[in-house]
C-alpha cells in the first residue's frame, strides 16, 4: 500500500475552507455593522469541557493501529473582533488512551452566528500535538511522547442558559475533525523490544461539550446622555426657578454625581435637581449647566444646558367706576377703583377730580359736590406700585341742575251768587261785596296778579247773555272804583254755566288762563249799574 501522508491534510484544508466559506455566507446574510438583536454578544469566550477523540491511523511501517480515548478535557480561549469574527486558541488533554496518549494546543480564526438563544460556530485551527504510542500493553514496544503539527476544523452549537444575565451557555456539542503527524525516527519491525519507531499520520474526530463563559461585549455600552429642563422657563425677579437633570445609560453598580452653575441667581443642588434663587437677577436670559460623571473613562460623563428668562416686573392696571354717577348739587357719589398687580406687588391709591373735593387713599374715595356747578365733574384714579410703575384711569360724576320752580297755576276763588235780587238780577248786593272784598285783598298782597272774572246766565232768564255780561262788569266796577283795583288787571267774560253766578280765578304772574268757554266781554258795549238801594213799593189807592 502506498503511504500518502499528506492526504489527510488536504481533506483538512478543504474542509476548514467549507467551513470558513460556509460562516462568511452567515455573515454576510447580516452586516457587521447592524445593531445586535438580543443581548449583546460577548467579547471573550471561556469554554471548559468533556473531550472524545475518536483515533484513526496507524503507526508506519508497522501498521499497528492506534486506539480512541474516551476520557479528555479541553478548554479554549475565543476572543471576538466582532459580532462575528475571533481568534480562538485551544488546548486539549487525552490522556490514558488503550495505547496511545494525546495533547494539543491550536490556535486559528473562529466564526460564529449568534440567534436567539442560540449560537452556531466554526472554526480552523492549527497547532502542535504531543502524541504518544502506540504501545503494547505487556510494554514490549512502544514510542515516546512526540511533538508534531496539528491541523483541527470544525463547529458546535450553544445554547445560552437563562440566568445571571445569561453570562453561561450551555455548549451543546463541539464536533472537530482534527489530524496530528508525529515521527519517532527509524522504525523497528515489532515485536522488537523497545521504541518501535516510524511515522503517525492520525486522525480522528473529537468530540467535546461542556460550559462556556461569556465576558466583556463586542458593543460597548453606550455614552451617558443628560438633558435638563427649567420650570418655569420666565419668571420675574425673586420668583424660583428649578433645574432638573436626566441622565441615562448609567451603570447601576457606580455612584453618579451631579454638580450645576447658573448665569443668573445663584443656584445650589447636587443632585439631580437644583434651585435657582433670581432677586439678584436682572431682567435678562440665562443659562443654567448641569454635569454628571460617574468615573474618568470616556462616555462616562455628560453635560446638559437650558434657559430662563427673567422679566421686568409688569405695570398695575386699575379700572374705575362711580356710584351713583349721577347727582344732585350737594350729594356724594363713592368712587371704586380697581388695581391689579400682575406680580402682586403692593400698591398705592391718590384721588383728584375736576370739581368738588375728593377724600380716599384706599381702593375706595368720597367724591362731595358741595359748591360745585352743575355738569359733569371728571375724577382720576392713580395706583403706584412699590417699584415706581404706575398706572390711572377716570371715570365721572354728573352733578344734575336743580329743578326749576313749578310753574304758576291759576287759582279759582270764591263765587258770587245774583239769585237774591229778582228785580235787579246783575246787581253786587252785601254777600257779594263781602266775596269782592276778599278778592280784593288777595289782589292787593300780589300785585303782580291778574283776575277772571266770570259771569253766567240762567238758562231760562231772557236777556241771559246781557245779564251775564252785567254781572262780570258790576263786580268788576266794584273792585275798581271801591277798592282801587287796577282796572287793567281784571278780565271780564262770559261763561257757559248754567246759573246765575259770576265765578273769579286768580291768576298769577307766568299763569295762563284756559279760555276754553269763555267770552271776552265787551265793555264798551256794557254799562256797570251802581250798588243803590231797590226802589220803594207804592200801593194804589182804591
Amino acid at each position: 500500500m502506498v503511504y500518502r501522508p499528506f492526504r489527510s491534510t488536504r481533506r483538512f484544508i478543504l474542509a476548514a475552507c467549507a467551513v470558513g466559506l460556509g460562516v462568511a455566507n452567515l455573515s454576510a446574510q447580516t452586516p457587521s455593522t447592524a445593531a445586535p438583536v438580543g443581548p449583546n454578544p460577548s467579547r471573550v469566550d471561556v469554554f471548559l469541557g468533556y473531550s472524545y477523540f475518536g483515533a484513526h491511523g496507524q503507526i508506519k511501517p508497522a501498521d499497528i493501529s492506534y486506539s480512541s480515548i474516551n476520557a479528555g478535557a479541553i478548554g479554549s480561549v475565543a476572543y471576538y473582533f466582532s459580532k462575528y469574527v475571533g481568534g480562538e486558541v485551544i488546548f486539549a488533554a487525552h490522556p490514558n488512551g488503550t495505547n496511545d496518549d494525546l495533547y494539543t494546543g491550536s490556535a486559528g480564526p473562529i466564526f460564529r452566528a449568534p440567534m436567539q438563544n442560540f449560537t452556531l460556530f466554526a472554526h480552523g485551527l492549527a497547532g502542535g500535538g504531543r502524541l504518544d504510542g502506540p504501545n503494547s500493553h505487556d510494554g514490549t514496544y512502544f514510542n515516546p511522547y512526540r511533538w508534531g503539527p496539528t491541523l483541527t476544523a470544525g463547529g458546535g452549537m450553544d445554547y445560552d442558559l437563562p440566568f445571571f444575565d445569561n453570562r453561561f451557555s450551555l455548549r451543546l456539542f463541539q464536533a472537530d475533525y482534527r489530524y496530528i503527524h508525529a515521527s519517532y525516527g527509524a522504525p523497528t519491525p515489532p515485536p522488537t523490544a523497545g521504541v518501535l519507531g516510524g511515522r503517525a499520520n492520525l486522525s480522528g474526530v473529537e468530540l467535546s461539550t461542556g460550559i462556556l463563559m461569556h465576558f466583556g461585549h463586542i458593543i460597548p455600552p453606550p455614552p451617558v446622555t443628560y438633558s435638563c429642563v427649567v420650570s418655569p422657563t420666565t419668571v420675574y425677579p425673586g420668583d424660583p426657578v428649578t433645574a432638573t437633570g436626566t441622565a441615562l445609560n448609567l451603570n447601576p453598580k457606580k455612584t453618579a454625581t451631579y454638580s450645576w452653575t447658573a448665569d443668573g441667581g445663584v443656584i445650589s443642588g447636587s443632585s439631580t435637581t437644583a434651585n435657582i434663587d433670581t432677586k439678584s437677577a436682572a431682567p435678562g436670559t440665562y443659562t443654567v449647566k448641569g454635569h454628571v460623571t460617574e468615573g474618568a473613562k470616556p462616555g462616562e460623563t455628560a453635560d446638559c444646558s437650558a434657559t430662563y428668562t427673567v422679566k421686568q416686573f409688569d405695570p398695575p392696571t386699575v379700572s374705575c367706576s362711580a356710584n351713583p354717577s349721577t347727582v344732585a348739587p350737594g350729594d356724594s357719589a363713592t368712587i371704586t377703583a380697581t388695581g391689579v398687580s400682575p406680580q402682586n406687588r403692593p400698591l398705592t391709591y391718590s384721588y383728584s377730580s375736576t370739581a368738588g373735593s375728593v377724600s380716599g387713599s384706599t381702593s375706595t374715595a368720597t367724591l362731595t359736590t358741595t359748591g360745585a356747578a352743575p355738569g359733569t365733574i371728571t375724577v382720576t384714579a392713580n395706583v403706584v406700585d412699590d417699584k415706581g410703575q404706575s398706572a390711572s384711569c377716570t371715570t365721572t360724576v354728573t352733578v344734575n341742575a336743580p329743578p326749576p320752580p313749578p310753574a304758576p297755576t291759576t287759582s279759582a276763588l270764591c263765587s258770587i251768587n245774583f239769585d237774591r235780587d229778582k228785580k235787579r238780577p246783575a246787581r253786587v248786593d252785601n254777600e257779594a261785596k263781602a266775596c269782592l272784598d276778599d278778592i280784593a285783598l288777595n289782589l292787593q298782597r300780589t300785585s303782580d296778579a291778574k283776575l277772571a272774572v266770570v259771569g253766567d246766565k240762567d238758562s231760562a232768564e231772557k236777556k241771559g247773555d246781557q245779564l251775564a255780561a252785567e254781572r262780570a262788569v258790576n263786580a268788576k266796577a266794584y273792585l275798581v272804583t271801591e277798592k282801587g283795583i287796577d282796572a287793567g288787571r281784571i278780565s271780564v267774560y262770559t261763561g257757559s254755566d248754567n246759573g246765575k253766578t259770576v265765578t273769579t280765578t286768580l291768576i298769577p304772574a307766568g299763569a295762563t288762563l284756559s279760555t276754553s268757554g269763555l267770552t271776552p266781554v265787551d265793555e264798551s258795549a256794557v254799562t256797570a249799574k251802581p250798588r243803590t238801594a231797590p226802589p220803594a213799593k207804592h200801593h194804589k189807592k182804591q
